[in-house]
């Protein structure tokens, strides 16, 4: 009976444990679908904005990281349509300086946070 108690307790404790570590939904926040579901419900301010790399010159490491892959037309109007959706997310992009326009990706990280790559 004391291991069935013990038991429970450790598991109990490790799901707290584990329960704060992320506020990422699943693993499909990324996919156009994700991105744009979080951008018209995203209500934080924990989020920065990164130039992209020029995708046409791959030798031009100047001009913002690899890590952000290359969306088509339709997903970028889709972005952009989503960030317009959120009337206080386009505010506090306008205050920063950012012309919803130039975005042309987003990412949701593990902890919520979200980037926006523009032009």
């Amino acid at each position: 009976m004391n291991r069935v108690v013990t038991i429970s307790i450790a598991a109990a404790l490790s799901s707290l444990a584990f329960a704060g570590v992320s506020r990422a939904e699943s693993l499909g926040m990324n996919t156009a679908r994700g991105i744009e579901q979080t951008l018209r419900t995203f209500h934080g301010n924990d989020f920065n904005v990164e130039q992209v790399h020029n995708w046409r010159n791959l030798d031009d490491e100047n001009t913002g990281p690899r890590s952000a892959p290359e969306r088509s037309g339709q997903a970028v109007h889709a972005i952009q349509a989503s960030i317009d959706a959120n009337r206080s997310l386009a505010h506090r992009l306008n205050n920063e300086g950012v012309d919803v326009r130039n975005i042309v990706n987003a990412e949701q990280a593990a902890d919520g946070s979200l980037t926006f790559y523009v032009r």
